[in-house]
């Protein structure tokens, strides 16, 4: 061969080996990001208030396959991690946090921390140190931590402005209590609202969320937090590549006001509305769809005095007044300052005045204890009373009482007859159930005297023969 097709014959072979070679970043894939940021993320261990045993019973019966398998998985596991009793003694809720502050400041989910009696952060290093609670905001579930651990490694708040759709992100949480993990997708969509957050556009991600994942990072390529994970939608539990974070600018803004405050001020006018639909804007002889139609007034609120059922608002300040935009348009008024809203009443447009109110806070959720166990010994069986709540949780709503089964003893009477936790005991024979005293004394069953039960479980009622032996 001619030596100068032989030589460039060589340079193309070079070239073309330097295409298909795969890049240094190709190679190791996202461990230099992970090995920098992952010191920032914590494991979030929070010790609930001590609850009801109907309440206990209620969230074993509808646990579902999650807690079997978190089961399963701690008894495979070795080491702290998988310390099944540490975790369920001292440990009773899970989440993920993440540092952005040196001085000890870190970010988790409202709803990991809520009705904790002491919230625990432990570190990627392994050490452990009680945190303070500075503050939480129930409409953006976002709460502020605060510990006293020296100088530690932060991450930087971004904004979800910096990544498009189709960017790569990484997630890093403690899935199901199993520790530190990452995963890794790419943003699916933004500007999602949620029907029970209408206050958050959300980021959608299909990097694998977990439960245990939520108050984690979402964070870009460069290492910027451009989120916090905190929904997953599933049909199972599990991740299905539907995964939602709330942005990091909205992060930003609420752990201003939650470090200043402790808690968000929001804006509220008092009006509940529906969306005008081409049918309504006909019947009130208007051309406009999609403003908010006021179909409610709070009493209490400012809007009482100047605004009717009825009225058609246009808009808030200067900004269009649609449905879908009224609760953030609204949230984001200062509390006490003056506000000019424009509406339509009978036809006719009038401007008016109103003093901006604070969105109140939404109520806690119910109580659900439901009292204490009691033990009925002719049926080896505990019982609790049950509220509306709980009957409702196990989807016995329209029941009007009845007593949850707490705990069975292994081949006693209620075991043998089938009977589970969680199952609703609305009768003895016709005898309605109101107070776990109306069974404390039952008779003993016998094959000769079965005893009739009324058990609702899954919504389904039917009745129960109790006779003290396994069922044929």
């Amino acid at each position: 061969m001619h030596p100068m097709r032989q030589k460039l014959s060589a340079i193309l072979a070079l070239s073309g080996a330097l295409l298909c070679a795969p890049s240094s970043a190709d190679l190791t894939g996202y461990a230099a990001l992970v090995r920098r940021v992952a010191p920032s993320v914590v494991t979030v261990l929070v010790e609930e208030a001590p609850i009801g045993a109907g309440q206990r019973a209620a969230a074993r019966a509808t646990a579902g396959d999650y807690d079997a398998v978190q089961t399963v998985i701690r008894r495979l596991l070795s080491g702290s991690n998988g310390d099944q009793a540490r975790d369920e003694d001292a440990t009773a809720a899970l989440g993920s946090g993440f540092i952005i502050r040196m001085d000890g400041l870190i970010v988790t989910n409202r709803h990991v921390v809520e009705g904790a009696r002491k919230v625990h952060v432990r570190f990627a290093d392994g050490r452990e140190v009680t945190a303070e609670l500075v503050g939480a905001d129930a409409l953006t579930d976002i709460a502020l931590l605060k510990v006293h651990a020296g100088l530690l490694p932060a991450l930087r708040l971004g904004s979800s402005d910096e990544v498009s759709v189709g960017d790569a992100v990484i997630a890093i949480g403690n899935p199901f209590g199993l520790g530190q993990s990452v995963t890794a997708g790419i943003v699916s969509a933004r500007g999602r609202s949620l029907e029970d957050d209408p206050y958050i556009n959300f980021l959608q991600t299909d990097a694998a969320i977990n439960r245990g994942n939520s108050g984690g990072p979402l964070l870009s390529v460069d290492g910027t937090v451009v989120g916090v994970t905190s929904v997953i939608f599933s049909p199972s539990g599990g991740s299905v590549g539907l995964g939602f974070a709330i942005p990091a600018e909205t992060v930003s803004a609420v752990v201003k006001q939650l470090e200043a405050h402790g808690r968000v001020e929001r804006g509220y006018l008092g009006i509940t509305a529906q969306e005008l639909t081409p049918q309504l804007a006909k019947a009130l002889g208007v051309k406009s769809t999609g403003r908010a139609l006021i179909t409610g007034l709070d009493p209490q609120g400012p809007a009482m005095e100047s605004m009717a059922i009825g009225d058609l608002l246009m808009t808030i300040g200067s900004a269009p007044a649609t449905f879908k935009t009224l609760s953030k348009i609204t949230a984001r008024l200062v509390p006490g300052s003056l506000v000019t809203i424009t509406i339509i009443r009978d036809g006719k447009q009038e401007s008016l005045a109103l003093k901006v109110g604070r969105l109140p806070d939404p109520p806690p959720n119910p109580a659900l204890s439901g009292g204490p166990d009691t033990w009925v010994p002719t049926l080896g069986l505990g019982v609790a009373d049950t509220t509306t709540d709980i009957r409702q949780a196990i989807k016995s709503k329209d029941e009007v009482s009845g007593l949850i089964v707490t705990q069975l003893r292994h081949a006693g009477p209620g075991a043998l007859a089938g009977l589970k936790i969680g199952d609703l005991i609305t009768h003895v024979g016709t005898k309605q159930l109101i107070t776990t005293a109306d069974i404390a004394k039952v008779r003993a069953p016998t094959p000769q005297a079965p005893l009739l039960l009324r058990v609702v479980r899954e919504g389904s009622a039917g009745f129960v023969a109790i006779t003290g032996e396994a069922e044929p």
